[in-house]
């Protein structure tokens, strides 16, 4: 492209070559400096008509600002409407949260007079006015307090299943070795070596030798040791004055002071100590009395487990120490 400029007072006249390119970047920067001045234009005659008042500038500026007001205003409306549906919903939670507490509450033994559930509404559903953001706002808060005592008391009601279940663990309920017959049971009998009558304190497990003995349940070994009568004895403390006692093995896997759980091998079924054949002899003490093993084993099943006659006892189902009358 080529620019020729003259003038009168000029004595020739002057050309200037523009190429392609250098006329694309003065079109763009002339483009662009008349953008600019246009936007500066506009922003001082609606800024100077706004403040000084002019009657059609003043006009216009309002309809911008009433109608970006109404745009925010409707933002904000459909945000708060989401948040309270969002809120009805955690409220409904709260609620079943209410009532699974309760029920929890009944098998720990904790009744908080907090945790009741509220009593249960409805009702035709009649729209009206949508909620305001401090009406939302006091709403959270209220709902955010109820669910801090929540979770205090259902932290309460956990710490109280969890000791009613170590509780549990600790209670002699299941039986020390896996097998369906039992031998001599816990009362009075006739001794098999003095042929007198006699004590028996605890229940025999006739079984092979080398058959695993489990713990009764969890606690702490306090003897590990051999026993003229008893043979070879392991005792459990389980607390609150429980313990157990296994005899006549023939190997032991603990020692005093381990701390042992429901179900461990702790020994092995043999005959050592006063004993006519392979078996173990079970026993339970409460504050060092013996109690009936019986009782505790069928209060862990549902089912007793079945008990022989004296026919139907084999040789070996009999020992344990002799507490003769």
């Amino acid at each position: 492209m080529q620019l020729i400029i003259t003038d009168s007072r000029l004595s020739k006249s002057h050309s200037i070559q523009l190429s392609a390119a250098r006329l694309l970047v003065v079109t763009f920067f002339a483009s662009l400096m008349l953008m600019l001045m246009a936007a500066l234009l506009y922003h001082w005659v609606f800024l100077k008509g706004a403040r000084e008042g002019w009657p059609v500038v003043g006009s216009l500026v309002r309809l911008v600002v009433k109608d970006e007001v109404a745009q925010r205003d409707r933002f904000v409306r459909e945000n708060i409407d989401v948040m309270a549906r969002k809120l009805g919903e955690m409220q409904a939670k709260l609620v079943q949260m209410e009532s699974l507490g309760e029920r929890v509450s009944g098998l720990s033994g904790v009744y908080p007079a907090d945790l009741k559930a509220k009593p249960g509404s409805g009702g035709v559903l009649v729209p009206g006015r949508s909620l305001t953001l401090e009406e939302l706002e006091q709403t959270l808060s209220e709902l955010d307090r109820l669910t801090d005592q929540r979770t205090d008391m259902l932290t309460i009601i956990e710490s109280r299943l969890f000791e009613q279940k170590i509780k549990k663990m600790m209670i002699p309920t299941q039986a020390p070795v896996q097998s369906v017959n039992t031998g001599s049971q816990f009362g009075w009998r006739i001794d098999p070596f003095t042929g007198r009558s006699a004590l028996h304190t605890g229940l025999d497990y006739p079984a092979d030798p080398g058959t695993p003995i489990l713990a009764a349940a969890g606690g702490i070994v306090v003897t590990e040791e051999f026993h003229p009568q008893y043979g070879k004895l392991v005792e459990v403390d389980h607390g609150n004055d429980l313990t157990t006692r296994y005899a006549h093995a023939s190997e032991v896997y603990v020692k005093k002071g381990d701390l042992i759980k429901r179900g461990q091998k702790i020994a092995a079924v043999g005959s050592t100590g006063r004993s006519t054949g392979p078996h173990l002899h079970f026993e339970v003490l409460v504050q060092g009395v013996p109690q009936d093993p019986q009782k505790f084993l069928t209060a862990g099943s549902s089912v007793p487990a079945p008990l022989l006659t004296k026919n139907e006892r084999k040789p070996g189902q009999i020992g344990g120490v002799a507490a003769q009358r």
